[in-house]
């Protein structure tokens, strides 16, 4: 995880809204795309389309459990997972619209927990093992709501690419 600085209260709101945003976007920005399209990789040796929306909900429901779990314990270690090998197992070859679903459920209730949340709770924390850096849960708001944009833009840009 890359270091993320002090969070404003303006930033943790676009993050929240961020969050909120993303299963929209990340359903339009694969709309229409066929069964060959979403099997594309979105760079050279890269995830296809198709792993990508996969690995979003996979990260972002760690995401989520990240959050309950330094609301709910007192500076928890979290528990990290290899994104790739997740990548490879057999839930990441199921139609895209799974993990759609599961988002939009997901975001709805990690912006509702975000939206509630007073001062003190925004800096709560957990710590990353590998790294052994503290993440608030402001940062970590942040970071999840870059996430987000970051890969439903790898998927623009692969669709304005190829000409989809």
């Amino acid at each position: 995880m890359p270091d993320v600085p002090e969070v404003s209260k303006l930033a943790r709101d676009q993050a929240i809204r961020a969050i909120a945003a993303l299963p929209a976007e990340l359903r339009a920005a694969v709309a229409d795309l066929n069964e060959a399209q979403l099997d594309v990789p979105y760079r050279e040796g890269g995830w296809t389309v198709r792993q990508l929306v996969h690995h979003i909900a996979d990260s972002h429901l760690n995401a989520y459990t990240r959050l309950k779990l330094a609301l709910t314990e007192k500076r928890p270690t979290i528990k990290p997972y290899d994104e790739s090998e997740w990548a490879r197992l057999a839930d990441s070859a199921l139609p895209v619209e799974v993990s759609l679903k599961l988002l939009d459920n997901l975001h709805q209730r990690w912006a509702t927990v975000l939206e509630s949340l007073s001062e003190a709770q925004w800096a709560r924390s957990f710590v990353h093992p590998g790294s052994g850096k503290n993440f608030t849960l402001a940062q970590a708001a942040l970071l999840y709501g870059w996430h987000g944009q970051h890969h439903t833009a790898h998927i623009l840009r692969l669709r304005e690419r190829c000409g989809w």
